[in-house]
């Protein structure tokens, strides 16, 4: 699970970065890429453990 919220903080970070400077919207494009790879982790794991 620590892993899960790790994902989302660097997603969130990245995201930010991107929106705020400018010319780095390469980053917003990785946050994006992390956030939706934690949250489809995250819905696995919770599966998992019904």
């Amino acid at each position: 699970m620590g892993w899960v919220i790790l994902i989302i903080v660097l997603a969130l970070i990245f995201g930010v970065l991107g929106v705020v400077i400018k010319g780095l919207l390469w980053l917003l494009v990785i946050g994006i890429v992390l956030f939706v790879v934690g949250a489809a982790i995250g819905a696995v794991k919770s599966r998992s453990r019904r």
